[in-house]
C-alpha cells in the first residue's frame, strides 16, 4: 500500500514537472517544435517511462530484501509488484487528474482577466488568484479537517485505559490519592510509564542485594493547562516524594504521543539500583512526525520550561548533597531537550550531561553539530572535536574513543536508517551527505539519490519509521541506551556481566564485551 502511494506520487510528479516545463516554454512564447518531432519525442517519453517502471518492477522484490537483510529480517517471496503498479498508476492519474483541474482553473482565470490585461499579465495573476485560493482551500479547509481528526483520534487513544491500570496504591507515587498530580488527568502513555517499569523487588533481585522503587513522576496535559503550570505542578510533586534526595535527577521530554521509551528509562534505573528521578510533562498526544507539521516548537517549550523549573531549585541545594542532574529526549523529545538547557544560564552551575536518541531533522542545535563535526567522519556517525563534551554513537557503541571525557557528558544516538533524523526538506534538489562515502550499516547499498524521488522515499518513510525490528529505523534498542548511560552516568560496581544480564532482561540484543570501559 505505502510504496504504491510512493510510486502514485513520484509518477504524478514527474508527470507535473514535464506539463510545468511545456507551460514555461509556451509562456514565453518560444518557436514551437515541429509536429513531427513533437509526434516522436511523446512516444519516445511513453516508451522510456515503460521501461523505467517495468526495471523497477522487476528489481522491487530484491531491493526490498536488501534493505530487509540488513535489518535481520526475513527476506520476501514477492513484495507484490503487479498490485503495487495497479495502486500506483490509480492513484498517480488520481492525482494528475486534480493537477489538470487546477491548470483548467487558472487557463479560466487567465481568460477572464485577459479580456482587460495583457497576456502575461493576465496568466500570471491568475496563476497567483487560484494558487492562493486553493492553498486557502487546502490549508484552512482540507489540512484543518485532517488535523482534526487526527488530534480527535490521538486524544481517543490518550485516553484509552488498558485492563489493570489501576491508580497507585502507595501514596508516595505519583497519581496517587496523596498525589499533587490527579490519576484522571494523566494520558494514557503517562499512566504507562507511572505503572510500568522496575521494581524494588526486582532491583534487589538483579543486583543481589540492596535496591530501592525509582521514582516517576509524569504531569499530563490535562493536569495543568499551560506548560508552565505543568512545570511547576511537576517540581512541586518531585519535592514531595523527596525526589531530591536520590543520587540521579533525569528531566525527560517524551515524544509527541507523550512516550518514554522503557529502554531508556528502565535501563538508567537498573545501572544505579532504582536511586533516581525521572521528571516529564507532556505537551502533546500526537505522533512525533505529526507533532512537528503541526507545530514543531511544542516540544521545546514544554522542555524549557520544565528544566528551568528544576534546575532553579537544584542549583539552590548544596552541591555535596543534590542529585546529579541529566537531560533525556526521544525523537521529538530531543529536539526540546537539547536546546532546554541554555549555556549561559548553566554556565556557573553545569548540569552532568544528557543522552538524546533520534534527534529529528529540525532539531538545530544537532543539524549544528552535524555540520561543523570533524572531516574524516560520515554524517550518519559525525565525530565532534575531540569528543570531551559531545559524542554519537550507534547500533555498535563508539563511545569508548580512547580520549578524554569531560566532567559534562552528552551523547546522541542516531541510526542511519532513522528517517526521522535524516530526511531533510531539500532533499528534492540535494543529494544528502549520508548517502555520500561510506554508507551506515544499514542503509541499503541499492538507494540511489533522485532528485524529487528521493525526496518522496524518506518523506514517506516517516510515519513508518517504527514498523522495522528494534535496534533499525527510529526503534532505539535498550542496548543503544544502556551504553550511552554507562558512558554518562559512570555508575558503580557497574560490570560486562551486569551489562549481559540486563540486556537479557531487557530482551536487548547481546554483544561482545567492550575493550574498553564504555
Amino acid at each position: 500500500m505505502v510504496q504504491g502511494l510512493l510510486s502514485g506520487f513520484a509518477l504524478a510528479f514527474g508527470y507535473g514537472v514535464g506539463v510545468l516545463l511545456v507551460i514555461a516554454y509556451l509562456f514565453f512564447e518560444l518557436p514551437a517544435p515541429r509536429r513531427k518531432l513533437e509526434f516522436y519525442a511523446k512516444r519516445v517519453t511513453v516508451v522510456l517511462v515503460a521501461i523505467i517502471f517495468v526495471v523497477c518492477l522487476w528489481h522491487m522484490t530484491y531491493w526490498q530484501n536488501s534493505i530487509r537483510e540488513l535489518m535481520d529480517m526475513p527476506p520476501l517471496q514477492s513484495a507484490y509488484p503487479i498490485r503495487t503498479a495497479v495502486l500506483a498508476v490509480v492513484f498517480g492519474v488520481l492525482l494528475i487528474t486534480v493537477g489538470r483541474t487546477f491548470v483548467s482553473f487558472c487557463v479560466w482565470m487567465s481568460e477572464k482577466l485577459n479580456w482587460f490585461l495583457p497576456r502575461r499579465v493576465a496568466v500570471s495573476l491568475g496563476v497567483v488568484i487560484v494558487g492562493l485560493g486553493t492553498l486557502f482551500v487546502v490549508n484552512g479547509v482540507v489540512a484543518r479537517f485532517l488535523l482534526k481528526i487526527a488530534d480527535a483520534a490521538s486524544l481517543r487513544a490518550d485516553e484509552l485505559i488498558e485492563e489493570g491500570w489501576e491508580k497507585p496504591a502507595d501514596p508516595m507515587a505519583c497519581g496517587s490519592s496523596q498525589s499533587l498530580v490527579s490519576w484522571q488527568s494523566i494520558g494514557r502513555q503517562g499512566k504507562k510509564f507511572l505503572l510500568e517499569g522496575p521494581t524494588e523487588q526486582g532491583i534487589e533481585e538483579f543486583w543481589d542485594g540492596s535496591g530501592v522503587s525509582p521514582i516517576r513522576v509524569y504531569v499530563g496535559m490535562r493536569s495543568r493547562s499551560t506548560p508552565e503550570e505543568r512545570a511547576r505542578l511537576a517540581l512541586q510533586e518531585l519535592k514531595r516524594v523527596n525526589a531530591f534526595d536520590r543520587s540521579v535527577l533525569i528531566v525527560a521530554t517524551p515524544t509527541g504521543t507523550g512516550w518514554l521509551d522503557p529502554g531508556a528509562v528502565d535501563t538508567v534505573e537498573y545501572l544505579h539500583r532504582g536511586d533516581t528521578a525521572i521528571v516529564c510533562t507532556q505537551y502533546s498526544y500526537m505522533p512525533s512526525w505529526l507533532t512537528i507539521l503541526v507545530d514543531p516548537t511544542r516540544s521545546v517549550r514544554s522542555a524549557r520550561c520544565l528544566f528551568d523549573e528544576i534546575y532553579d531549585y537544584w542549583k539552590t541545594l548544596p552541591k555535596d548533597n543534590r542529585p546529579r542532574l541529566y537531560l533525556h529526549g526521544l525523537s521529538l523529545g530531543s529536539l526540546g531537550s537539547e536546546v532546554s538547557a541554555n549555556l549561559y544560564t548553566i554556565f556557573e552551575d553545569p548540569i552532568q550531561g544528557a543522552v538524546w536518541s533520534g534527534p529529528p531533522f529540525p532539531s538545530s542545535q544537532w543539524s549544528a553539530v552535524v555540520q561543523a563535526r570533524n572531516e574524516d567522519s560520515p554524517a550518519w556517525l559525525p565525530r565532534y572535536e575531540d569528543g570531551a563534551l559531545l559524542r554519537f554513537t550507534s547500533q555498535e557503541n563508539m563511545l569508548d574513543t580512547g580520549k578524554r571525557w569531560g566532567s559534562i557528558r552528552s551523547v546522541y544516538i542516531q541510526y542511519a536508517s532513522d528517517p526521522m533524523v535524516f530526511f531533510s526538506p531539500d532533499l528534492w534538489r540535494r543529494k544528502p551527505e549520508w548517502l555520500v562515502g561510506e554508507r551506515g550499516p544499514d542503509v541499503s547499498p541499492h538507494l540511489t539519490w533522485y532528485p524529487l524521488v528521493t525526496f518522496l522515499q524518506v518523506a514517506f518513510d516517516l510515519p513508518m519509521a517504527t514498523s522495522v525490528p528494534i535496534g533499525y529505523g527510529h526503534n532505539y534498542s535498550p542496548k543503544s541506551y544502556l551504553d550511552a548511560w554507562i558512558a554518562v552516568t559512570r555508575p558503580d560496581d557497574w560490570s560486562e556481566e551486569h551489562r549481559h544480564r540486563l540486556l537479557e532482561l531487557m530482551n536487548g540484543p547481546v554483544d561482545e564485551p567492550d575493550d574498553g570501559n564504555g
